[in-house]
């Protein structure tokens, strides 16, 4: 019979390892819609701030992962036709395109809204 390291700990304390992993919380699981669902409210936003007189759409105010960000972001570019980027939880989409970006959003299930 092979002894667990966890039933060796619960001896040395005094506890049963099987109570311990009952009273643990559970982890909370991903969405499984690729981190889609909408966690809140985003801002889409026109900017041309350092940028030589071009303007870009930038969204802001994700709460989700880097990655989920990267994939939301090469969608939007592909349904507009345009380029962009992601990073640090912020979009950038080239040219104006604030009323597409905000109607593609909203039939993701984002709350999002035009600044």
């Amino acid at each position: 019979m092979d002894i667990d390291w966890k039933d060796k700990l619960g001896a040395a304390f005094g506890i049963d390892p099987a109570e311990v992993a009952k009273n643990e919380p559970e982890e909370e699981q991903p969405a499984q819609d690729g981190g889609r669902a909408a966690t809140g409210r985003v801002d889409v936003m026109l900017d041309k701030r350092n940028r030589n007189g071009k303007k870009v759409t930038l969204v802001v105010g994700f709460d989700g992962s880097d990655e989920a960000v990267k994939a939301l972001a090469k969608e939007l570019k592909l349904q507009c036709g345009v380029g962009g980027s992601a990073r640090g939880g912020e979009i950038l989409i080239q040219g104006d395109m604030r009323q597409r970006v905000c109607e593609l959003l909203r039939e993701r299930g984002y709350k999002a809204r035009i600044i």
